[in-house]
């Protein structure tokens, strides 16, 4: 089976996280979404619900996996005998650091490769720091998120 990682923080999955998911199954049998912990990093959302958003985003997927790991994603990959990353990329100041990040995991582990799709048009602009500010103004977020990372911003900004 040819499958890969999409590895992210995914705090939480929006559309463009989505849009890619959706294009790397067209190449490959099954994809494994990382949710990659960053012990040093704030996030707005638990482990343990980021991985429910990300289950219940994906569930019209069959081949979508759905993990965790706090650990090396070279580590993860070899473990699980998956040999490549599958990566967004927005505009080419994401370039620097995918760049940075695909060269030193091929360091840790040289059959490891990343493969790199530009996000559609639509969702150039679109992070997760930016929809969530704007969720906890009050601002219209539906055109961001799916319906359930929508509801679950609402109820965690709710005033």
């Amino acid at each position: 089976m040819n499958r890969a990682i999409y590895p992210g923080s995914f705090d939480p999955i929006t559309l463009g996280h989505l849009n890619i998911i959706e294009r790397a199954l067209d190449m490959y049998d099954g994809l494994v979404i990382l949710l990659a912990v960053n012990p040093g990093k704030q996030s707005l959302f638990t482990v343990e619900e980021n991985l429910e958003m990300l289950r219940d985003a994906t569930s019209k997927w069959p081949q979508v996996e759905i993990d965790s790991t706090t650990g090396l994603l070279v580590d993860y990959a070899r473990k699980h005998g998956i040999r490549q990353a599958v990566r967004g990329l927005r505009a080419v100041t994401d370039f620097d650091a995918e760049f940075s990040m695909a060269l030193t995991n091929r360091s840790l582990w040289e059959d490891f490769d990343t493969v790199y799709l530009m996000t559609s048009a639509e969702y150039m602009f679109l992070r997760s720091s930016m929809v969530k500010q704007i969720a906890e103004h009050g601002g219209d977020i539906s055109g961001f998120v799916p319906d359930n990372v929508e509801a679950k911003l609402r109820a965690r900004f709710r005033r």
